[in-house]
């Protein structure tokens, strides 16, 4: 194992640590479950690049891919969920803070 320096994957796991984060504070915040799930999928995404980061990408082939597919799938259910919720009850819902 020895580290690989990107600014691209470094950066980007910087931005999915973030959005992790910020997922889990809505959650914790609002009880809602969506911004809780786009953390969890930007989260694993996260891992990808840190594997990248450590220069495991060819060890951890078939996981990253594994993994990088179960988030993208998550990320089309939870816009298939936002696309299919009815307008009203979009707008029924309180906005967060």
């Amino acid at each position: 194992m020895s580290l690989t320096w990107d600014p691209i994957y470094a950066m980007n796991l910087l931005l999915c640590v973030l959005i992790l984060v910020l997922g889990i504070r809505a959650y914790t915040r609002g009880q809602r479950l969506m911004p809780l799930l786009v953390g969890i999928a930007f989260g694993l995404f996260g891992l990808s690049h840190f594997a990248n980061l450590l220069g495991l990408h060819d060890s951890l082939t078939e996981v990253l891919l594994i993994m990088r597919t179960f988030a993208y799938l998550l990320i089309v259910y939870i816009q298939y969920k936002i696309a299919m919720v009815p307008q009203e009850k979009q707008e029924e819902e309180p906005a967060e803070n």
